[in-house]
């Protein structure tokens, strides 16, 4: 008996060893069933979007080139903006990626990766509007994205008496082209899409923010932080992550 003992004893202690070394491509207790889950707003393009049913842009490849180099599945659940760090502060997802700016307020409730692109705040008004810097919005109808930095700062700037939220970017700057608000605070990348998909509009030539994008993490879940700052890493040094980005964002 004693002998069956020790031989059980063997065999559960190799099978903990082997659990625990499992970790190190992400296939042991940071995912369930060998897919990384990644929550996103699918309309934040070059970010995220849409190409058929197909959600694409910089941060759908950045995932998908993380999980290659973790050994796992992508799997992309789009939501609205404001969801996405409940979705991964409760586990429903393992990570969101959503030109997601890097914020105190959010670092209450998320874990952020290391940064893997910049952002820029900026105003999109129509061409004919006497707006034509940030003082300029004092008293000015804006329209932003729920929960976005853009929501953020318009309304410590400018006061949510004078803020439009709207789940998606594209529904601000739809309010804009109909006369609803002034003007619409966003990312620059997005914003170029929105301009040049709607006549009539321009960019302001000043910067109202410059910010840092990093995938956001539940806080209990620091393996798989320390796993998707490594994948990060190598992508960077191969030079992965520059070729994504330029592929979406052209050099000017």
């Amino acid at each position: 008996m004693k002998k069956l003992i020790s031989v059980l004893f063997a065999v559960m202690s190799a099978a903990m060893l082997m659990a625990c070394g499992s970790s190190a491509k992400g296939s042991s207790l940071t995912v369930e069933d060998g897919v990384l889950t990644m929550a996103t707003n699918a309309y934040f393009p070059p970010y995220e979007y849409y190409e058929g049913d197909t959600i694409t842009g910089i941060d759908a490849e950045i995932a998908q080139a993380v999980a290659d180099k973790l050994g796992l599945k992508l799997k992309i659940e789009d939501m609205e903006f404001d969801s996405i760090i409940t979705a991964v502060s409760t586990g429903k997802a393992d990570m969101g990626l959503a030109g997601m700016t890097v914020t105190e307020e959010r670092k209450k409730n998320v874990n952020f990766s290391d940064t893997y692109a910049t952002g820029v705040q900026v105003v999109i008004v129509k061409e004919d509007s006497d707006i034509a810097s940030i003082d300029d919005l004092q008293g000015k109808k804006i329209g932003v994205q729920l929960s976005t930095t853009g929501d953020i700062y318009c309304t410590d700037d400018f006061g949510s008496e004078n803020v439009e939220e709207y789940n998606k970017g594209n529904d601000a700057v739809m309010a804009l082209v109909s006369g609803k608000v002034d003007a619409v605070v966003i990312d620059n990348e997005p914003a170029k899409s929105y301009v040049a998909a709607n006549e009539g509009l321009k960019i302001l030539e000043t910067e109202y923010v410059t910010e840092d994008y990093a995938a956001a993490l539940n806080k209990d879940n620091t393996e798989l932080l320390e796993q998707i700052n490594g994948a990060l890493k190598e992508l960077k040094d191969e030079g992965k992550l520059d070729e994504i980005i330029s592929k979406y964002i052209k050099s000017e």
